[in-house]
């Protein structure tokens, strides 16, 4: 009895430039994969920081923490996709870069949604601008995974996540 090996390709019935074929190439095929990605991303953060303004602040400090957790349990230092794509590729391909920049403008606006939510339960401080405040949460975020993907250990991680929360302005009592 002769035991062949499993090829996965020719069971799903592709061949040899069938995957490009039906993308249109290597640049196409990474544009969907990327694009595809990128909404993934949103949609989780989405789902994460949904919720009624009493837990907003709950929200917003368990996503903090699970940024820093999530990196620091990245042993292989893979990263995510869509800050590799927007470092690596948005200078020289626009399409990546209009992407990233709508992933990352996307994210901002839920952030801003959550901080807004906070302030209207009284957890951060009404005066201070929730735009400026998202944009500082989001580039800590980013901060955290690239200190991550550059071996950074979880206790750095966490600790930057404690100290951004902290540096959030509160309500004067």
């Amino acid at each position: 009895m002769e035991v062949r090996a499993y090829d996965a390709d020719q069971a799903r019935g592709l061949g040899k430039g069938s995957l490009y074929g039906a993308f249109g190439g290597k640049r196409e095929l990474f544009h969907r994969v990327f694009d595809e990605y990128c909404g993934s991303v949103v949609d989780a953060v989405s789902r994460q920081l949904r919720g009624n303004d009493a837990d907003a602040y709950a929200r917003l400090s368990a996503h903090v923490y699970a940024m820093a957790a999530t990196t620091a349990a990245d042993t292989a230092h893979r990263g995510c996709l869509l800050a590799k794509g927007a470092a690596e590729l948005a200078e020289h391909d626009e399409t990546v870069a209009k992407r990233a920049r709508a992933a990352i403008e996307a994210l901002q606006a839920l952030l801003e949604g959550e901080i807004a939510a906070c302030q209207r339960n009284g957890d951060i401080a009404a005066d201070a601008d929730p735009g400026e405040l998202a944009a500082l949460v989001l580039a800590v975020l980013r901060g955290i995974e690239a200190l991550g993907k550059a071996g950074a250990s979880e206790e750095t991680l966490t600790d930057i996540a404690r100290t951004a929360l902290a540096v959030l302005p509160r309500p004067a009592h």
